[in-house]
């Protein structure tokens, strides 16, 4: 699982980046501060299980704070975008190829209006942020189309003379982005295009197709980012009237990468995600340091609940690519032989059933899988059976 942070330039994608992996990149105050993509690991929340058993994990990947275990994916940060990308502007189709193998993509918009169409700093609120919204569906559907277009009149004549299976061909066109051909025939079905004379179709016919695919395979959710200036409040209302089938999540990826950095360096105890922190008491927080986490906690954390960035984090993994967290565990215990407490979580597409988490394990768990039992209620499961989130079960097979 692949998850893109993508936008204009300058409007805090390498800030919201560098606040869920805490990775090394470069923040500058101006375009195109990114030119190769940055590539890190983004953690989600989620509960930690063990507890359940008095217990506290001791994760193999990831890490665990307070009663939440922080489960690692891949995250990418690819150079803003400008109008035309998809023309090749601003190095925009390298950027835009960046994004192929991306699952879900994470849209920051400067929500406050403070920067225009070129990446540039402006007064807040003098830019309209719908347009960003616009800007970048516009540029994405315009790249699903120069992919379909490459060669489809040939191709659609010879198909349409050979009998060729226009699906197949379709999603063979896609294949690099996740395009499957169930996804090509709910996608022309959605559009009323028809199959029998797709040698027809026109530039506004594969335009909408185009759309359509890209809709499916690149799931967004937008991140007002920079809550803290005024009018961010307003602009986002806005925005969730405009685009109702967006989940638009407000944030401030600067607070975010504040606390993340005090929290790093034993200033403050934080957990990504919750609604304050505590400066430890043996810290050595200067006064303009503890001005700034105060700034923080009184117009962002008592304000909103969180900065934003983790719940973001959480929402492309479960809310939109619907993942689940299992875990490996024994019926009898929940260590492994190095003494470690459900050292492994995984990240499951929807739909995994047993079988499915028995190969994710290893592959001889899935060639003599025998069944699965669930270490909460001990009850046995068939291959077939699909997992929940947070579930944890124990592999039984043949050796």
């Amino acid at each position: 699982m692949l998850i893109g942070v993508v936008g204009k330039a300058n409007v805090g994608k390498s800030t919201f980046f560098k606040a869920a992996t805490l990775a090394e990149v470069e923040i500058a105050n101006y375009p195109f501060a990114t030119i190769k993509p940055n590539s890190g690991v983004a953690y989600v929340k989620v509960s930690d299980v063990a507890r359940e058993f008095g217990k506290i994990s001791n994760p193999r990947e990831g890490f665990v704070l307070g009663n939440f275990r922080f489960v690692p994916f891949q995250l990418i940060d690819v150079a803003g975008l400008v109008p035309g990308a998809h023309e090749g502007k601003g190095l925009g189709n390298q950027f835009l190829d960046d994004l192929r193998q991306a699952d879900c993509l994470i849209h920051v918009i400067d929500a406050a209006g403070a920067t225009n169409d070129k990446g540039e700093p402006v007064k807040p609120g003098t830019h309209n942020p719908l347009d960003d919204v616009r800007f970048l569906e516009n540029e994405l559907d315009m790249w699903y189309l120069s992919i379909m277009n490459k060669g489809w009149v040939k191709f659609a004549r010879k198909a349409k003379m050979e009998h060729l299976d226009p699906v197949k061909a379709i999603s063979s066109q896609f294949s690099g982005l996740g395009v499957n051909d169930d996804m090509v025939k709910k996608a022309v079905k959605s559009t009323k295009l028809s199959f029998e004379n797709f040698d027809k179709w026109e530039e506004k016919d594969l335009k909408i197709l185009a759309t359509e695919l890209r809709k499916m395979t690149k799931p967004m959710i937008i991140a007002a980012n920079k809550i803290d200036l005024l009018e961010a409040e307003n602009n986002i209302r806005k925005i969730k009237k405009e685009f109702p089938n967006y989940l638009v999540i407000g944030c401030s990826a600067e607070s975010e990468l504040a606390l993340r950095e005090a929290a790093k360096k034993g200033f403050i105890h934080y957990i990504p995600g919750d609604k304050d922190f505590e400066i430890k008491s043996n810290s050595d927080i200067n006064e303009k340091q503890k001005n700034a986490l105060d700034f923080v906690r009184k117009n962002i954390l008592s304000k909103y609940g969180s900065t934003g960035v983790q719940t973001i984090l959480n929402a492309a993994v479960f809310e939109k690519l619907k993942y689940i967290a299992v875990f490996p565990g024994g019926v009898s215990k929940l260590e492994d032989q190095q003494g470690r407490v459900l050292p492994d979580c995984f990240l499951m597409p929807p739909n995994s059933t047993a079988l499915d988490f028995a190969y994710k394990l290893h592959s001889d768990f899935g060639d003599n899988f025998i069944k699965a039992i669930n270490v909460r209620t001990k009850k046995a499961v068939g291959k077939d059976h699909e997992l929940k989130n947070l579930d944890i079960y124990e592999i039984c097979y043949k050796k």
